[in-house]
Protein backbone atom coordinates (compact mmCIF):
# COMPACT_ATOMS: atom_id res chain seq x y z
CA UNK A 1 0.00 0.00 0.00
CA UNK A 2 1.29 3.43 -0.89
CA UNK A 3 -1.01 5.07 1.62
CA UNK A 4 1.18 6.02 4.57
CA UNK A 5 0.36 5.80 8.25
CA UNK A 6 2.16 8.79 9.71
CA UNK A 7 2.64 9.37 13.44
CA UNK A 8 2.32 12.86 14.93
CA UNK A 9 5.61 14.19 16.27
CA UNK A 10 6.84 17.28 18.05
CA UNK A 11 8.68 18.31 14.91
CA UNK A 12 5.60 19.23 12.84
CA UNK A 13 6.41 22.94 12.85
CA UNK A 14 9.96 22.30 11.70
CA UNK A 15 8.74 20.00 8.94
CA UNK A 16 6.31 22.65 7.75
CA UNK A 17 9.05 25.26 7.62
CA UNK A 18 11.32 22.89 5.73
CA UNK A 19 8.45 22.14 3.36
CA UNK A 20 7.99 25.82 2.58
CA UNK A 21 11.67 26.11 1.72
CA UNK A 22 11.53 23.03 -0.49
CA UNK A 23 8.48 24.41 -2.30
CA UNK A 24 10.26 27.67 -2.96
CA UNK A 25 13.12 25.78 -4.60
CA UNK A 26 11.17 23.12 -6.51
CA UNK A 27 7.66 24.35 -7.37
CA UNK A 28 8.54 26.52 -10.33
CA UNK A 29 10.65 24.29 -12.63
CA UNK A 30 8.67 21.90 -14.81
CA UNK A 31 9.74 18.69 -16.49
CA UNK A 32 8.09 16.32 -18.95
CA UNK A 33 7.18 12.84 -17.77
CA UNK A 34 7.12 9.75 -19.96
CA UNK A 35 3.56 10.41 -21.05
CA UNK A 36 4.40 13.93 -22.17
CA UNK A 37 2.44 15.57 -19.33
CA UNK A 38 3.97 18.52 -17.54
CA UNK A 39 5.10 17.81 -13.98
CA UNK A 40 7.28 19.49 -11.35
CA UNK A 41 9.85 18.06 -8.98
CA UNK A 42 8.21 16.51 -5.94
CA UNK A 43 8.65 18.41 -2.66
CA UNK A 44 8.92 16.23 0.44
CA UNK A 45 6.98 18.69 2.54
CA UNK A 46 3.89 16.78 3.68
CA UNK A 47 2.99 17.29 7.32
CA UNK A 48 3.05 14.44 9.82
CA UNK A 49 -0.38 13.40 11.08
CA UNK A 50 -1.67 10.30 12.84
CA UNK A 51 -3.88 8.50 10.35
CA UNK A 52 -4.12 7.93 6.61
CA UNK A 53 -3.54 10.71 4.13
CA UNK A 54 -3.82 11.32 0.40
CA UNK A 55 -2.80 14.60 -1.25
CA UNK A 56 -2.71 15.92 -4.79
CA UNK A 57 -1.96 19.55 -5.63
CA UNK A 58 -1.59 20.85 -9.18
CA UNK A 59 -1.26 24.18 -10.94
CA UNK A 60 -3.91 25.06 -13.50
CA UNK A 61 -1.67 23.88 -16.35
CA UNK A 62 -1.36 20.43 -14.78
CA UNK A 63 2.05 20.70 -13.14
CA UNK A 64 2.20 18.58 -10.00
CA UNK A 65 3.00 20.54 -6.85
CA UNK A 66 2.60 17.69 -4.37
CA UNK A 67 1.39 14.10 -4.44
CA UNK A 68 0.83 11.43 -1.82
CA UNK A 69 -1.13 8.19 -2.25
CA UNK A 70 -2.91 9.67 -5.27
CA UNK A 71 -4.20 6.31 -6.53
CA UNK A 72 -5.40 5.02 -3.15
CA UNK A 73 -9.12 5.16 -2.35
CA UNK A 74 -10.36 7.32 0.54
CA UNK A 75 -13.75 8.28 1.93
CA UNK A 76 -14.27 11.82 0.57
CA UNK A 77 -17.19 12.52 2.94
CA UNK A 78 -19.10 15.65 1.87
CA UNK A 79 -16.65 16.59 -0.85
CA UNK A 80 -18.58 14.01 -2.93
CA UNK A 81 -21.10 16.86 -3.25
CA UNK A 82 -18.77 18.29 -5.92
CA UNK A 83 -19.69 15.34 -8.15
CA UNK A 84 -23.38 15.87 -7.35
CA UNK A 85 -23.11 19.56 -8.21
CA UNK A 86 -21.33 18.80 -11.48
CA UNK A 87 -23.96 16.24 -12.46
CA UNK A 88 -26.76 18.71 -11.63
CA UNK A 89 -25.17 21.48 -13.71
CA UNK A 90 -24.66 19.14 -16.66
CA UNK A 91 -28.25 17.86 -16.38
CA UNK A 92 -30.14 21.10 -15.76
CA UNK A 93 -27.81 24.07 -16.33
CA UNK A 94 -27.14 26.88 -13.84
CA UNK A 95 -30.34 28.82 -14.68
CA UNK A 96 -32.67 25.91 -13.90
CA UNK A 97 -35.46 26.56 -11.39
CA UNK A 98 -37.46 23.90 -9.55
CA UNK A 99 -41.22 24.33 -9.93
CA UNK A 100 -43.95 24.04 -7.31
CA UNK A 101 -47.40 23.94 -8.91
CA UNK A 102 -50.57 25.02 -7.10
CA UNK A 103 -53.91 23.56 -8.24
CA UNK A 104 -57.51 23.61 -7.04
CA UNK A 105 -60.51 21.35 -7.38
CA UNK A 106 -62.93 24.14 -6.48
CA UNK A 107 -64.08 27.66 -7.29
CA UNK A 108 -63.14 30.99 -5.73
CA UNK A 109 -65.90 33.07 -4.12
CA UNK A 110 -64.47 36.54 -4.56
CA UNK A 111 -67.07 38.05 -2.23
CA UNK A 112 -65.99 35.96 0.76
CA UNK A 113 -62.42 35.07 -0.24
CA UNK A 114 -63.28 31.38 0.17
CA UNK A 115 -61.91 28.69 -2.12
CA UNK A 116 -64.72 26.14 -2.11
CA UNK A 117 -62.74 22.95 -2.67
CA UNK A 118 -59.29 21.51 -2.12
CA UNK A 119 -55.91 23.13 -2.64
CA UNK A 120 -53.25 20.89 -4.22
CA UNK A 121 -49.52 21.66 -4.01
CA UNK A 122 -47.11 19.58 -6.10
CA UNK A 123 -43.34 19.86 -6.51
CA UNK A 124 -39.92 18.50 -5.57
CA UNK A 125 -38.05 21.72 -4.86
CA UNK A 126 -35.11 20.76 -2.56
CA UNK A 127 -34.92 24.33 -1.25
CA UNK A 128 -38.62 24.85 -0.37
CA UNK A 129 -38.61 26.59 3.00
CA UNK A 130 -40.71 28.80 5.28
CA UNK A 131 -40.31 31.91 3.15
CA UNK A 132 -41.56 30.09 0.06
CA UNK A 133 -44.68 28.91 1.88
CA UNK A 134 -45.44 32.49 2.93
CA UNK A 135 -44.94 33.51 -0.69
CA UNK A 136 -47.58 30.94 -1.70
CA UNK A 137 -49.95 32.57 0.80
CA UNK A 138 -49.28 35.97 -0.75
CA UNK A 139 -49.88 34.66 -4.27
CA UNK A 140 -53.13 33.03 -3.12
CA UNK A 141 -54.18 36.32 -1.51
CA UNK A 142 -53.46 38.09 -4.80
CA UNK A 143 -56.02 35.73 -6.40
CA UNK A 144 -58.58 36.70 -3.78
CA UNK A 145 -58.20 33.52 -1.67
CA UNK A 146 -58.21 33.97 2.11
CA UNK A 147 -59.53 30.57 3.20
CA UNK A 148 -59.90 27.04 1.83
CA UNK A 149 -62.99 25.04 2.71
CA UNK A 150 -61.51 21.68 1.70
CA UNK A 151 -58.25 19.83 2.24
CA UNK A 152 -54.67 20.82 1.62
CA UNK A 153 -53.31 18.02 -0.59
CA UNK A 154 -49.55 17.75 -1.13
CA UNK A 155 -48.15 15.46 -3.80
CA UNK A 156 -45.94 12.47 -2.95
CA UNK A 157 -42.37 13.71 -2.83
CA UNK A 158 -43.23 17.22 -1.67
CA UNK A 159 -40.88 18.33 1.11
CA UNK A 160 -40.43 21.47 3.15
CA UNK A 161 -37.77 22.70 5.57
CA UNK A 162 -35.42 19.80 4.75
CA UNK A 163 -37.86 17.25 6.19
CA UNK A 164 -38.06 13.91 4.37
CA UNK A 165 -41.63 13.28 5.57
CA UNK A 166 -44.22 14.45 3.05
CA UNK A 167 -46.93 14.36 5.72
CA UNK A 168 -44.98 16.54 8.13
CA UNK A 169 -44.03 18.83 5.27
CA UNK A 170 -47.71 19.24 4.38
CA UNK A 171 -48.53 20.08 7.97
CA UNK A 172 -45.74 22.65 8.08
CA UNK A 173 -47.06 24.15 4.86
CA UNK A 174 -50.59 24.42 6.32
CA UNK A 175 -49.28 26.09 9.48
CA UNK A 176 -47.08 28.52 7.58
CA UNK A 177 -49.84 29.57 5.19
CA UNK A 178 -51.99 30.62 8.16
CA UNK A 179 -50.70 33.62 10.13
CA UNK A 180 -52.48 32.38 13.27
CA UNK A 181 -50.44 29.17 13.13
CA UNK A 182 -47.24 30.63 11.64
CA UNK A 183 -44.13 30.15 13.78
CA UNK A 184 -41.71 32.87 14.80
CA UNK A 185 -39.03 31.13 12.74
CA UNK A 186 -41.28 31.28 9.67
CA UNK A 187 -41.98 34.99 10.14
CA UNK A 188 -38.28 35.68 10.59
CA UNK A 189 -37.37 33.72 7.46
CA UNK A 190 -39.98 35.67 5.46
CA UNK A 191 -38.76 39.01 6.85
CA UNK A 192 -35.11 38.20 6.13
CA UNK A 193 -35.87 37.06 2.61
CA UNK A 194 -37.95 40.14 1.76
CA UNK A 195 -35.19 42.43 3.02
CA UNK A 196 -32.59 40.46 1.10
CA UNK A 197 -34.41 40.92 -2.21
CA UNK A 198 -35.19 44.57 -1.46
CA UNK A 199 -38.95 44.10 -1.03
CA UNK A 200 -39.37 45.91 2.29
CA UNK A 201 -42.73 47.21 1.05
CA UNK A 202 -43.94 43.63 0.90
CA UNK A 203 -43.72 43.46 4.69
CA UNK A 204 -46.47 46.06 5.12
CA UNK A 205 -49.07 43.32 4.73
CA UNK A 206 -49.14 39.86 6.31
CA UNK A 207 -50.10 37.10 3.84
CA UNK A 208 -52.44 34.50 5.30
CA UNK A 209 -54.60 31.61 4.08
CA UNK A 210 -56.63 29.48 6.49
CA UNK A 211 -57.06 25.79 5.62
CA UNK A 212 -60.31 24.53 7.17
CA UNK A 213 -59.89 20.91 6.08
CA UNK A 214 -57.26 18.31 6.83
CA UNK A 215 -53.83 17.73 5.30
CA UNK A 216 -53.53 14.79 2.91
CA UNK A 217 -50.92 13.28 0.62
CA UNK A 218 -52.05 12.46 -2.90
CA UNK A 219 -52.19 13.42 -6.56
CA UNK A 220 -54.29 16.18 -8.05
CA UNK A 221 -57.76 14.90 -9.05
CA UNK A 222 -58.60 14.88 -12.80
CA UNK A 223 -60.93 17.85 -12.44
CA UNK A 224 -58.28 20.05 -10.79
CA UNK A 225 -57.29 23.25 -12.56
CA UNK A 226 -53.98 25.15 -12.19
CA UNK A 227 -53.80 28.36 -10.19
CA UNK A 228 -50.11 29.32 -10.54
CA UNK A 229 -46.57 27.98 -10.47
CA UNK A 230 -43.95 29.03 -7.93
CA UNK A 231 -40.31 29.00 -9.06
CA UNK A 232 -37.28 28.33 -6.87
CA UNK A 233 -34.05 30.28 -6.96
CA UNK A 234 -31.68 29.44 -9.80
CA UNK A 235 -29.77 26.17 -9.47
CA UNK A 236 -26.44 28.00 -9.22
CA UNK A 237 -27.74 29.89 -6.16
CA UNK A 238 -29.16 26.74 -4.59
CA UNK A 239 -25.81 25.01 -5.07
CA UNK A 240 -24.02 27.93 -3.39
CA UNK A 241 -26.19 27.52 -0.31
CA UNK A 242 -26.00 23.73 -0.38
CA UNK A 243 -22.19 23.71 -0.58
CA UNK A 244 -21.62 26.56 1.88
CA UNK A 245 -23.60 24.73 4.57
CA UNK A 246 -22.89 21.21 3.24
CA UNK A 247 -26.61 20.49 3.45
CA UNK A 248 -27.07 16.72 3.16
CA UNK A 249 -30.81 16.86 2.55
CA UNK A 250 -30.53 19.20 -0.43
CA UNK A 251 -27.71 17.14 -1.93
CA UNK A 252 -29.73 13.92 -1.62
CA UNK A 253 -32.84 15.55 -3.11
CA UNK A 254 -30.94 16.94 -6.08
CA UNK A 255 -29.17 13.61 -6.49
CA UNK A 256 -32.52 11.80 -6.55
CA UNK A 257 -33.79 14.22 -9.21
CA UNK A 258 -30.80 13.37 -11.39
CA UNK A 259 -31.25 9.63 -10.95
CA UNK A 260 -29.39 8.75 -7.77
CA UNK A 261 -25.78 7.83 -6.90
CA UNK A 262 -25.30 5.39 -9.76
CA UNK A 263 -26.33 7.98 -12.34
CA UNK A 264 -23.89 10.48 -10.86
CA UNK A 265 -21.14 7.85 -10.95
CA UNK A 266 -21.91 6.93 -14.55
CA UNK A 267 -21.75 10.59 -15.59
CA UNK A 268 -18.39 11.09 -13.90
CA UNK A 269 -16.91 7.96 -15.47
CA UNK A 270 -18.15 8.84 -18.94
CA UNK A 271 -17.64 12.61 -19.02
CA UNK A 272 -14.35 12.80 -17.11
CA UNK A 273 -12.81 9.48 -18.18
CA UNK A 274 -12.33 8.36 -14.58
CA UNK A 275 -11.28 4.75 -14.12
CA UNK A 276 -14.15 2.67 -12.74
CA UNK A 277 -12.08 1.32 -9.83
CA UNK A 278 -11.22 4.85 -8.65
CA UNK A 279 -14.73 6.11 -7.90
CA UNK A 280 -17.51 4.42 -5.91
CA UNK A 281 -20.51 6.38 -4.67
CA UNK A 282 -23.22 5.19 -2.29
CA UNK A 283 -24.83 8.58 -1.59
CA UNK A 284 -24.92 11.96 -3.31
CA UNK A 285 -24.42 13.80 -0.02
CA UNK A 286 -21.27 12.04 1.20
CA UNK A 287 -22.94 10.10 3.99
CA UNK A 288 -21.79 6.51 4.31
CA UNK A 289 -18.92 4.71 2.62
CA UNK A 290 -18.07 6.43 -0.65
CA UNK A 291 -14.61 5.81 -2.14
CA UNK A 292 -12.57 8.13 -4.37
CA UNK A 293 -8.88 8.45 -5.19
CA UNK A 294 -7.22 11.88 -5.00
CA UNK A 295 -6.52 11.80 -8.74
CA UNK A 296 -10.19 11.01 -9.52
CA UNK A 297 -11.35 13.84 -7.26
CA UNK A 298 -8.93 16.18 -9.04
CA UNK A 299 -10.64 15.30 -12.34
CA UNK A 300 -14.03 16.06 -10.76
CA UNK A 301 -12.76 19.41 -9.46
CA UNK A 302 -11.35 20.34 -12.86
CA UNK A 303 -14.52 19.15 -14.58
CA UNK A 304 -16.66 21.29 -12.29
CA UNK A 305 -14.48 24.33 -12.94
CA UNK A 306 -14.70 23.83 -16.71
CA UNK A 307 -18.47 23.33 -16.58
CA UNK A 308 -18.86 26.62 -14.71
CA UNK A 309 -16.60 28.44 -17.16
CA UNK A 310 -18.95 27.49 -20.01
CA UNK A 311 -21.52 29.78 -18.37
CA UNK A 312 -18.98 32.47 -17.38
CA UNK A 313 -19.02 31.31 -13.76
CA UNK A 314 -16.24 30.25 -11.40
CA UNK A 315 -15.85 27.90 -8.44
CA UNK A 316 -16.55 30.77 -6.04
CA UNK A 317 -20.05 31.07 -7.54
CA UNK A 318 -21.04 27.77 -5.93
CA UNK A 319 -18.35 26.96 -3.34
CA UNK A 320 -17.71 28.73 -0.02
CA UNK A 321 -14.92 31.30 0.05
CA UNK A 322 -12.93 30.76 3.25
CA UNK A 323 -13.20 33.43 5.92
CA UNK A 324 -15.97 35.25 4.04
CA UNK A 325 -18.98 33.07 3.25
CA UNK A 326 -21.16 31.62 6.01
CA UNK A 327 -21.07 27.91 6.73
CA UNK A 328 -18.31 25.34 6.86
CA UNK A 329 -15.39 27.62 5.90
CA UNK A 330 -16.35 30.83 7.64
CA UNK A 331 -13.87 30.28 10.49
CA UNK A 332 -10.98 28.80 8.49
CA UNK A 333 -8.23 30.84 6.80
CA UNK A 334 -9.46 33.95 8.59
CA UNK A 335 -6.22 35.92 9.01
CA UNK A 336 -5.97 39.20 7.13
CA UNK A 337 -3.60 37.72 4.55
CA UNK A 338 -5.38 34.37 4.12
CA UNK A 339 -9.02 35.49 4.08
CA UNK A 340 -10.56 34.95 0.65
CA UNK A 341 -7.57 33.02 -0.71
CA UNK A 342 -9.15 29.55 -0.52
CA UNK A 343 -12.32 28.34 -2.27
CA UNK A 344 -13.10 24.79 -1.25
CA UNK A 345 -15.49 22.06 -0.14
CA UNK A 346 -15.04 20.43 3.22
CA UNK A 347 -15.99 16.89 4.16
CA UNK A 348 -16.43 15.38 7.62
CA UNK A 349 -17.60 12.01 8.95
CA UNK A 350 -16.92 11.81 12.65
CA UNK A 351 -17.38 8.04 13.02
CA UNK A 352 -17.31 6.46 9.58
CA UNK A 353 -13.91 4.97 8.64
CA UNK A 354 -12.57 5.91 12.05
CA UNK A 355 -13.09 9.59 11.31
CA UNK A 356 -12.81 10.99 7.78
CA UNK A 357 -12.06 14.53 6.68
CA UNK A 358 -11.36 16.20 3.36
CA UNK A 359 -10.67 19.59 1.83
CA UNK A 360 -10.94 19.99 -1.95
CA UNK A 361 -10.70 23.22 -3.90
CA UNK A 362 -8.37 25.92 -5.13
CA UNK A 363 -5.99 28.44 -3.56
CA UNK A 364 -4.64 31.75 -4.80
CA UNK A 365 -1.03 32.82 -4.26
CA UNK A 366 0.87 36.11 -4.43
CA UNK A 367 2.88 34.78 -7.37
CA UNK A 368 -0.35 34.73 -9.35
CA UNK A 369 -0.42 30.94 -9.47
CA UNK A 370 -3.70 29.21 -8.71
CA UNK A 371 -3.24 25.75 -7.22
CA UNK A 372 -5.96 23.09 -7.26
CA UNK A 373 -5.78 20.65 -4.37
CA UNK A 374 -7.29 17.50 -2.90
CA UNK A 375 -6.55 16.49 0.70
CA UNK A 376 -8.08 13.30 2.14
CA UNK A 377 -7.63 12.05 5.71
CA UNK A 378 -8.99 8.98 7.51
CA UNK A 379 -8.74 7.09 10.81
CA UNK A 380 -8.07 9.93 13.20
CA UNK A 381 -9.41 13.03 14.92
CA UNK A 382 -11.28 15.19 12.41
CA UNK A 383 -10.38 18.47 14.12
CA UNK A 384 -6.67 17.57 13.96
CA UNK A 385 -7.17 16.60 10.32
CA UNK A 386 -8.59 20.06 9.64
CA UNK A 387 -5.66 21.83 11.23
CA UNK A 388 -3.33 19.62 9.22
CA UNK A 389 -5.17 20.47 5.98
CA UNK A 390 -4.94 24.18 6.72
CA UNK A 391 -1.20 23.83 7.37
CA UNK A 392 -0.66 22.03 4.07
CA UNK A 393 -2.55 24.74 2.18
CA UNK A 394 -0.58 27.47 3.96
CA UNK A 395 2.72 25.74 3.17
CA UNK A 396 1.84 25.55 -0.53
CA UNK A 397 0.77 29.19 -0.62
CA UNK A 398 3.93 30.29 1.19
CA UNK A 399 6.05 28.42 -1.33
CA UNK A 400 4.53 30.66 -4.02
CA UNK A 401 5.02 33.91 -2.10
CA UNK A 402 2.09 33.63 0.31
CA UNK A 403 -1.71 33.72 0.06
CA UNK A 404 -3.63 36.25 -2.02
CA UNK A 405 -7.42 36.72 -2.17
CA UNK A 406 -9.47 35.71 -5.16
CA UNK A 407 -11.54 38.51 -6.74
CA UNK A 408 -14.87 37.93 -5.04
CA UNK A 409 -17.90 39.99 -4.15
CA UNK A 410 -19.49 38.44 -1.06
CA UNK A 411 -23.12 37.41 -1.34
CA UNK A 412 -25.65 36.65 1.35
CA UNK A 413 -27.38 33.33 0.69
CA UNK A 414 -31.15 33.62 1.04
CA UNK A 415 -31.42 30.20 2.65
CA UNK A 416 -29.52 31.02 5.81
CA UNK A 417 -31.29 28.17 7.60
CA UNK A 418 -29.90 25.59 5.20
CA UNK A 419 -27.78 24.16 8.00
CA UNK A 420 -30.92 23.30 9.97
CA UNK A 421 -30.34 19.57 9.55
CA UNK A 422 -27.23 19.98 11.73
CA UNK A 423 -28.82 18.71 14.95
CA UNK A 424 -30.18 15.53 13.36
CA UNK A 425 -26.92 14.87 11.54
CA UNK A 426 -24.94 15.41 14.74
CA UNK A 427 -26.91 12.63 16.40
CA UNK A 428 -25.75 10.25 13.66
CA UNK A 429 -22.14 11.43 13.85
CA UNK A 430 -22.33 12.46 10.19
CA UNK A 431 -21.94 16.23 10.26
CA UNK A 432 -19.59 19.19 9.96
CA UNK A 433 -18.59 20.00 13.57
CA UNK A 434 -18.03 23.62 14.48
CA UNK A 435 -14.38 24.55 14.60
CA UNK A 436 -12.87 24.97 18.06
CA UNK A 437 -10.47 27.81 18.72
Amino acid sequence: MKRAVIQTTAAVAAILLAGVLVFGQQAAPAEMNTSGAKTSAQPAYLTQIHGLQGVLAETLDGSTVAAQAVDEKFNPASSIKLATALAALKTFGPEHRFLTSVWTSGKIDQATGMLNGDLIVAGRDPSFHYEHAVMLARELNDLGIRAISGKLIVSPGFTMNFDWSTTRSGEQLRDTLDTTRRSTAAMQAWTNERKLVGDVGGLRTVPSVVVLGTVAVGAAPPEASPLFTHKSSKLVDILKVLLCYSNNFMAERIGDTIGGPQTVRAMMLEKLKINADEFFISSTSGLGANRVTPQAMMKILRGLSEELKHDKLSLSDILPVAGIDPGTLEDRFTTDIARGSVVAKTGTLVRTDGGASSLVGQMQTKSGRVVLFVIFNEHGNVLRFRRNQDEIVAAIQNSFGGPAPFPYRPITPALRLADSDYAAAKGRGEYEPRNQH
